[in-house]
Formats: C-alpha cells, structure tokens, sequence
C-alpha cells in the first residue's frame, strides 16, 4: 500500500511525539537536529539511497525533507550528531508503529491470500517468518571512522515477519557480524506461542533448538543441512 506524504506523517507523528519526554530524560536538547528531524534525514538517507552525509547536507539545505523544511547545517555538525544520537530512539520509534501499522492492516481492503496460506491458516494462528541477515559494510563516509578496515561489516540483525500481513513483529540487532543466529534464539522463543507456525532460516538449524519448538507447542519448517543424520 502507497502512502501519501500527509498520511506518511499522520502515521509517524505520534510515534515520534511519544518519544519526546524520552528524549529529554536522555539528556538532549530540543535544537536544530532534534528527535524529528533526525528520523526524517534517516528515512531521506535510506529511501532515496543518498550516499553519503555530504549529500544529505546538500539535500537537506536546498529541499524539503518528508515533514522538515530545508535547513542549512554544517556537515560536520551533522556527521557528530549521528555519532551520538542514540540509536534506541530510533527502535522505540519503529516499535511504537508496529502496532498501528497490524491495525491499518486489518482495517483496508485486503488482498486475496494465496491458497497456500489460507490452507494453514485454519490450523494455526499466526505464521511467521525468522530471518537472520549479516548487514552491509560500512561507508565508512564519517571522519571518525576513517581509521576502521575497509569493508568492516555493520552487524547481524534478525526479524520477525508476519507472512500473512507481510509487517514486521519484531527486530533485534547484535554488533558483531559473525555472531551467529543462535544469539536470537531466547528472544525467538519468548515471542512465541502455541499454535505458531514459523518458517526458519537455517541459521537456526540445530536439534536441541527444535525441541525446545516442539515443546512449546510450536512448528516449523526449514530446509535440511546437507549430511545431516537425524
């Protein structure tokens, strides 16, 4: 589903209002790069793929940003101010439209469900989807991270999407890009539920995990390992 700008920012405003008081208890100041015009210039950086922070100084003093009007800033204040804003504003923000957006869901016309789902549908509640992904290398664009090797990968991140509604239900985030998708799999477990049928990366693959599954009153399916003895 398309959204305008209007109802882009009608569905964004609350979530970043709710983070107001938040933002103070961390300690930072309503200035000029301020909780608002921050999510504005990260969603402008990766929706119109803008490749570096001396673009998006561009951009952001010549044009209109989503909800932001132009504004001229030095690109030095902001390559600082995304050294240190912090990133879990950023995740409650997300975390706040998650909601909003299942209810949108529910609430428009929806599309017809391929017979596949609607057949699993009548025997589970809910059927998800578990992907663990390694992100890209980082830019690298910041003066600050000049001195880390070239190509240094940005972290391994896991999500949770709802194959019905095709949103997301949760997201977790862990620094080192090696770390394996065992590191997801409590926070996986917690979340789930009897009657859940989840669809695993195969990342995930090992047996004391599926038991733990089973147990819970939770399938799955993944695909086989090659050589695997079971």
């Amino acid at each position: 589903m398309k959204l305008s700008l209007n109802n882009f920012v009608a569905l964004l405003t609350p979530a970043i209002f709710a983070q107001q008081k938040y933002y103070k208890q961390l300690g930072l100041r309503d200035r000029v790069l301020n909780l608002s015009l921050m999510v504005a210039v990260v969603l402008t950086l990766l929706w119109r793929q803008v490749p570096g922070v001396q673009e998006l100084t561009r951009l952001l003093a010549r044009e209109d940003l989503l909800w932001c009007r132009a504004t001229t800033i030095a690109q030095k204040s902001l390559s600082e101010r995304f050294l240190v804003f912090p990133s879990e504003l950023f995740e409650r923000v997300f975390k706040d439209l998650i909601p909003q957006l299942h209810l949108n869901w529910q609430q428009r016309l929806r599309r017809p469900l391929p017979d596949s789902i609607k057949f699993a549908l009548k025997h589970f509640d809910r059927i998800w989807i578990a992907d663990g992904s390694t992100n890209n290398a980082l830019f690298l664009k910041l003066k600050s991270l000049e001195d880390l090797k070239t190509g240094q990968l940005a972290g391994k991140i896991c999500t949770v999407i709802d194959l019905v509604t095709r949103l997301p239900i949760e997201v977790w985030f862990h620094t080192n890009p090696a770390a394996s998708e065992t590191n997801f799999e409590l926070p996986l477990l917690n979340l789930l539920s009897a009657k859940t049928l989840i669809l695993l990366d195969r990342g995930f693959y090992h047996f004391h995990f599926f038991q733990q599954l089973i147990d819970q009153e939770v399938h799955f399916i993944t695909r086989l390992k090659a050589l695997s003895s079971y």
